[in-house]
């Protein structure tokens, strides 16, 4: 159901008690003979038009609902209740007791025989005021309570959002450094050739050497470029001024291997050579069995570590997997580094799954497709 939708039922069953308190009205002045009908029913009407209207609930309609029951007496007491539900329900306890008080006292000065204090109602003339100002007071609490607890919601909902968007931003980052790296250094490797072969000029053809001179132009203009673009995604601290940019790509083994050097139990096996895969595809594997490993470190302490790769066309494979083990509680993680994988291989027009394998068992699985017109040794051609 809509907010809108409750609104409208929450009024629609507003103005049902308040038809009914003034319908309360005019049968409490029957049954003492109905001496002022007319008087206590038009008063009633009021009385409920101004509880029925949000802009005069407060303050009109506590102040007149109060000197129209502390004239009139027992017809106009349901009125009244509602009055002392809505100030309560408003944080208005104090206002809401000095009111009943007032109507109280001044109806016992009143000596009508609708008076609240004739008979033996003496209990229900305390006992209602009481009943709605508590009632009130628990349902205004409650109400507030269900809003801080929707609003907290919804901040942690929004919160989410912006720390997996911030993962992925992160993760496009990253990508964009590592091939600002990798592509550095294969356009400086086109650079060097290409000058070494231009210095030999004798030897060779006129066109030959001026396009080997326009390739190392080319070439240079490139890294300069892609420097300039790129180049403001590392880290600062990381590469300082004039350092030389080597390649960012190292593979799983490696990795298997410091993680083995850890403590960790390591299973590899690699099905092809690295070659025959993209680059992006060799980083990506790097990065998932980097987190995979990781989380493996974080919840399921001494487990052993299964890690399968395989770098074949059509699509480079990639799976993780550990049995339960005991989770570790000296460490703590953002819990996004799988959204920000999962961003880097959704770019790769590939797909990632991650999720419990069973008995309390983990797997990380990644399919990403191979370009078409790509070669075995990984170079599009």
């Amino acid at each position: 159901m809509s907010s809108r939708e409750s609104r409208r039922w929450a009024a629609c069953g507003r103005g049902a008690l308040v038809a009914l308190c003034v319908l309360a009205a005019a049968l409490n002045d029957l049954s003492f003979d109905g001496r002022h009908l007319a008087p206590v029913v038009t008063a009633a009407l009021v009385c409920g038009v101004v509880l029925l209207v949000p802009r005069l609930r407060w303050p009109v309609a506590p102040l007149l609902v109060t000197v129209a029951t502390a004239w009139w007496g027992w017809p106009l007491l349901p009125l009244l209740t509602v009055a002392l539900f809505d100030l309560a329900m408003d944080r208005r306890a104090r206002v809401a007791v000095g009111c009943a008080v007032a109507a109280l006292s001044a109806n016992l000065l009143s000596y009508r025989a609708t008076s609240l204090w004739t008979g033996q109602a003496y209990a229900s003339t305390v006992l209602l005021p009481v009943l709605a100002v508590l009632v009130g007071l628990w349902l205004g609490s409650r109400r507030r309570l269900i809003q801080a607890l929707a609003a907290h919601v919804e901040h942690l909902h929004i919160e989410s959002q912006l720390r997996e968007e911030a993962a992925r931003v992160a993760e496009r980052s990253r990508i964009a450094a590592e091939m600002h790296d990798v592509l550095a250094h294969r356009l400086s490797l086109i650079a060097l050739h290409t000058g070494v072969l231009a210095t030999r000029n004798d030897t060779l053809p006129a066109p030959v050497t001026e396009r080997l001179g326009l390739l190392r132009t080319t070439s240079v203009e490139a890294l300069t470029d892609l420097r300039d673009v790129l180049g403001v995604l590392r880290d600062p601290d990381a590469t300082p001024p004039g350092t030389t940019l080597t390649p960012a790509i190292r593979e799983v083994g490696e990795l298997a291997d410091e993680a083995r050097a850890a403590g960790q139990h390591i299973e590899l096996t690699t099905d092809g050579r690295p070659e025959q895969a993209p680059t992006t595809h060799r980083l990506a594997v790097y990065r998932i069995v980097q987190e995979a490993l990781t989380n493996a470190r974080k919840h399921a302490d001494g487990a052993p570590v299964t890690v399968r790769v395989d770098y074949r066309p059509p699509a480079t494979l990639v799976e993780v997997a550990n049995p339960a083990g005991t989770p570790r509680t000296d460490t703590v993680g953002s819990g996004y580094g799988l959204v920000g994988l999962r961003e880097r291989v959704t770019a790769l027009g590939g797909r990632l799954n991650a999720g419990p394998a069973g008995a309390g068992a983990w797997r990380v699985a990644a399919r990403i497709p191979h370009p078409l017109g790509t070669e075995q040794n990984g170079i599009p051609t």
